[in-house]
């Protein structure tokens, strides 16, 4: 086939996309937060593209951990495929197996992957999402990738749209561009209270999520917590705070104070 058939061919391609989004983008998983589910009209869509930014540099690990969260959410027992630059590992440090258990996962279903540049994580990302047995593909991507242009978000919607396979976008230090990513977050950590566990002195994962492109639905911003026991997302617990105890003579002086006022 010639290049203009290609062209031709991938255009037509793109086109039943966008036509017939909401048939291919039907099966849902639900997140588990009220909300956010209800904005996203049940779930994130499986078989689709989805871009998750850290907030800032330092909120790389909010952005790993949100990202881990809904790969679990929807692998359900399959494979995850975590494809990432070198230069993510150096920046960041290595995905933690422990801190998988940690979040409820089992790190027996990740496959890590490393690659030397950008053009080697997205070929291996393609690879990833055109097979039917894996449940989802994290591209970890660091900076601005100019090679990552609208042409290879569609490369992958494509492909991730064949297999039903669904790829989650991982991005530090860059900003968002044009893409067919159905929805894309903006992530930063959220306050966490001291857990109650007598065993544990970490809180619960808190993340503060901005939804700021969602195809078929509303945008928003929650507060949401990972439950690591049920593998979902929801509300946090309210947080009582503590308070002081009045002073044991405290009704004395009170009666003292009204004696003197009248």
């Amino acid at each position: 086939m010639s290049a203009a058939g290609k062209v031709a061919a991938l255009r037509g391609q793109i086109e039943r996309i966008e036509t017939h989004g909401a048939a291919y983008a039907s099966r849902k998983v639900p997140l588990g937060h009220a909300e956010a589910d209800a904005h996203l009209q049940g779930g994130l869509a499986v078989g689709a593209m989805h871009e998750v930014f850290a907030a800032a540099g330092r909120q790389s690990a909010a952005a790993t951990g949100f990202v881990a969260g809904l790969a679990g959410r929807l692998a359900v027992r399959r494979p995850v495929v975590w494809i990432r630059q070198d230069f993510a590992e150096v920046e960041t440090g290595a995905v933690s197996m422990s801190g998988f258990c940690e979040l409820g996962l089992d790190p027996r279903l990740l496959v890590s992957v490393h690659a030397a540049d950008v053009e080697q994580v997205l070929r291996a990302s393609a690879d990833a999402l055109a097979c039917d047995a894996v449940g989802a593909v994290v591209l970890e991507l660091w900076g601005e990738a100019k090679q990552f242009d609208l042409v290879a978000s569609r490369k992958l919607t494509l492909a991730a749209q064949a297999s039903g396979a669904t790829g989650l976008m991982l991005r530090m230090a860059a900003e968002p561009r044009a893409s067919t990513a159905e929805t894309r977050w903006i992530v930063r950590a959220a306050h966490s209270p001291p857990s109650s566990h007598p065993s544990s002195a970490w809180g619960a994962p808190v993340f503060e999520t901005q939804l700021v492109r969602n195809r078929h639905g509303p945008t928003g911003r929650w507060i949401m917590e990972w439950k690591s026991d049920e593998c979902l997302f929801g509300k946090p617990a309210p947080y009582p705070q503590p308070v002081a105890a009045a002073p044991a003579h405290r009704s004395h002086q009170a009666s003292i104070i009204r004696h003197r006022a009248s």
